[in-house]
């Protein structure tokens, strides 16, 4: 199922907290090892692309240090980038950067969630003085010259693609970033694409029968009457339906499940 079966992913466990993900121990595994995971849920959502076949070719073409890939759009239902991220940038760093909560203090991430064109570092922190520790940390490991491009589905952006040099990109090269942004997104969250695609979501039959009957507006009181399950067991069957969809509510999870032509 998946096509870079040479690469490496490093699962990153993560645990949440009331201001978001954070970064604990990390675990290496192949990209095909996603089996292992019931549901989008419960994959790790920072994963560590090594020596990808992909990311190796486009750096030929424009030679940069790091690379990071934001965001999921799966069958058209999109995940922000909190959800899901895909990067190179030395695993020591990453937890550096989220131990120091730095994903909610960093100038730069809060340029980029407001911008809509690339996000050239040097430009838009041209005033802008960084705190003295965020600054030793991105010193320390070379992150440098961040460079981030917008992934969209029509006007909403819901993911990005980014790049980092030691040296500024010239034009040129931000250009070609430009164009071969949506494609670098496409391929490097294509395993979790396939792996979580309608077809790939295998509901139980007691799932799809709650589900369905929840689209009719039932309660779960309605639906343990009509179905003949226990009220638990209905719950529980719309719970894990709601979390292969990759849904986060009955409401949601019945709305994907009538795009997806799973129920009718």
């Amino acid at each position: 199922m998946c096509r870079f079966s040479c690469g490496h992913v490093l699962l990153q466990t993560v645990e949440e907290s009331p201001d978001g993900p954070m970064l604990t121990s990390p675990m290496f595994r192949r990209p095909d090892h996603l089996d292992q995971y019931v549901d989008l849920a419960s994959v790790p959502r920072h994963r560590f692309i090594h020596n990808h076949p992909f990311i190796e070719r486009l750096r030929l073409a424009v030679p940069f240090d790091f690379v990071m890939v934001s965001g999921l759009d799966l069958d058209k239902f999109r995940f922000g980038t909190a959800q899901s991220i895909d990067t190179d940038f030395p695993p020591a760093f990453l937890e550096a950067y989220y131990e120091g909560r730095y994903h909610l203090t960093d100038p730069f991430v809060k340029l980029s969630s407001i911008s809509e064109g690339v996000v050239i570092e040097g430009e838009v922190l041209k005033d802008v003085v960084l705190p003295e520790r965020l600054s030793y940390l991105l010193d320390t490991f070379n992150v440098k010259n961040r460079t981030l491009f917008p992934i969209r589905r029509g006007t909403l952006i819901y993911g990005c693609v980014g790049f980092t040099r030691t040296t500024p990109f010239l034009a040129e090269e931000i250009s070609f970033f430009a164009a071969i942004a949506e494609a670098t997104h496409r391929e490097i969250t294509r395993p979790l694409v396939e792996r979580f695609a309608a077809v790939e979501l295998k509901l139980s039959a007691g799932e799809l029968i709650c589900l369905r009957l929840a689209s009719k507006g039932m309660t779960s009181d309605q639906i343990a009457s009509e179905s003949g399950y226990q009220v638990d067991t209905v719950n529980t069957y719309i719970k894990h339906a709601t979390r292969k969809i990759g849904a986060t509510n009955r409401t949601q999870a019945i709305a994907e499940g009538i795009r997806r032509r799973l129920i009718e």
